[in-house]
């Protein structure tokens, strides 16, 4: 193992540890200031090792800042990806311990459904004909680090802030996604009002971006995996006791339960 590849171990266990731990470390870049993006993905890539070595498995990947607006305020001009974990995926109804969490935030999100593989540049239609059901989604995102601040090799590195989902009822694909209506209500009270249009000007945009993005990790989007397709409005704080819940125009809904 070169120097690079033991760098890259150490930093995906102080990650490792800070989520077991639910305790905050931080940044990596204050200590490692040369992180460039692609050994922040080969820091992502070592903690999701670790996870599965404890015998989680890989369910998908999630995209972020697939807003302009999220973009301009990062300073950059592409998007970022995560992975997607068992132990990550929430059942709908149930109570979600917030012990887990350091910080978490919600989001409201549309997932796929794959049945074919993906890899690489692949057309619209190509990616739409890859996919067997959509859901409305809400996403739980925890930076590992103190005070949520960090930069991009920093969330990335961190799964980009990826811990938790929960799914709604899968719908046809046949259903248009391009501009759901998308409120997101906590304790009743609609706290984040947007539309999926929000998401690349259309969701199916960001599965293609999805599958490119993946390949230059060398990996491809496996049929049966989901996909998150981005946030479509900003995220919220979630604290103990609230109850989410986000109603589409015409993809139903999807409740979350914070407990203890």
């Amino acid at each position: 193992m070169d120097s690079k590849q033991h760098q890259t171990g150490q930093m995906a266990d102080i990650l490792d540890k800070a989520m077991l731990n639910s305790q905050a470390t931080p940044q990596l870049s204050l200590d490692y200031p040369e992180i460039g993006l692609k050994q922040a993905y080969q820091i992502q890539a070592a903690g999701i090792e670790k996870r599965m070595s404890r015998s989680e498995k890989l369910l998908g990947i999630k995209m972020g800042f697939t807003s302009r607006a999220k973009m301009l305020q990062m300073g950059v001009d592409d998007l970022i990806w995560g992975r997607l974990t068992s132990s990550m995926q929430l059942v709908e109804g149930d109570s979600v311990s917030m012990q887990r969490f350091i910080h978490p935030r919600i989001e409201p999100e549309i997932a796929f459904r794959l049945n074919k593989t993906l890899k690489g540049k692949v057309s619209l239609l190509e990616a739409m004909s890859a996919v067997d059901a959509v859901a409305p989604a809400l996403e739980i995102i925890d930076s590992r680090y103190a005070n949520f601040k960090f930069s991009l090799a920093d969330v990335v590195a961190d799964n980009s802030s990826s811990s938790g989902f929960v799914l709604g009822q899968w719908c046809s694909p046949k259903l248009d996604i391009s501009n759901q209506a998308m409120v997101m209500e906590i304790n009743g009270k609609p706290v984040q009002i947007g539309s999926s249009s929000a998401i690349l000007g259309n969701p199916w945009r960001s599965l293609v971006e999805a599958a490119r993005l993946a390949a230059e990790s060398d990996i491809c989007l496996e049929a049966g995996w989901i996909v998150l397709a981005g946030a479509a409005t900003a995220a919220h704080p979630l604290n103990v006791a609230d109850h989410v819940c986000l109603h589409t125009s015409s993809m139903g809904q999807v409740h979350l339960q914070a407990g203890e």
